[in-house]
């Protein structure tokens, strides 16, 4: 009896429908291959200098990937000043409109370029009277009121948008991005002069 116990324990055919499959714990393809691609750039290094260069070169893919998501507005790239809806809105607001106070740093660079040229000393007189007794003080008052009104502007406009969200120092952070020259403003402009949004890059 025991014999016949033990043979039928040890000969007992497996059946056709065992639901455990073959292959069972073998990855199919694609898995096996996303499993390569993420195991490729974290070969360990051979020595502290191999160590070093993939350091490097990871720092340098996670800064050129922050900066091309700071030059599309993407918020998680921004730095903590330019974060958030009223900060969006007050930078296109003073983005979709030409202002006098935009113009403050090329008409500054417009008076030091006169006082360096050397005029005849007739109309050398009459060029500082113009340019730098007239046309400064004319300029300084100029951009003071409009960064006054922007700061009003955006303010008054932000309240009524934005209910219930913080509007501390959005007036400032307008003002200041408007004495900026259009083409050097960060974070870039998303709208155009007149509100028309800025046409992606080719």
């Amino acid at each position: 009896m025991f014999r016949r116990t033990q043979t039928t324990a040890d000969d007992s055919p497996v059946s056709a429908t065992d639901p455990k499959p073959a292959g069972k714990g073998r990855p199919t393809p694609k898995r096996r291959d996303a499993e390569g691609r993420r195991r490729q750039p974290v070969t360990a290094p051979k020595n502290r200098k191999e160590a070093y260069r993939q350091l490097r070169e990871r720092q340098a893919a996670e800064r050129a990937r922050a900066r091309e998501g700071m030059m599309r507005g993407d918020e998680r790239y921004l730095p903590a000043r330019d974060r958030g809806p009223v900060r969006r809105f007050a930078r296109d607001w003073v983005d979709s409109r030409r202002l006098l106070s935009q113009y403050f740093l090329p008409f500054s660079l417009v008076i030091l370029l006169a006082t360096w040229i050397p005029f005849p000393p007739d109309i050398r007189g009459y060029v500082y009277v113009g340019v730098i007794t007239i046309g400064w003080p004319i300029m300084m008052l100029g951009v003071l009121l409009t960064s006054i009104w922007v700061s009003w502007q955006v303010k008054k406009v932000a309240a009524e948008k934005f209910p219930g969200e913080s509007l501390k120092g959005v007036g400032f952070y307008a003002a200041m991005r408007a004495l900026q020259i259009r083409r050097l403003r960060f974070p870039p402009p998303q709208v155009l002069p007149g509100g028309k949004p800025v046409p992606p890059k080719k």
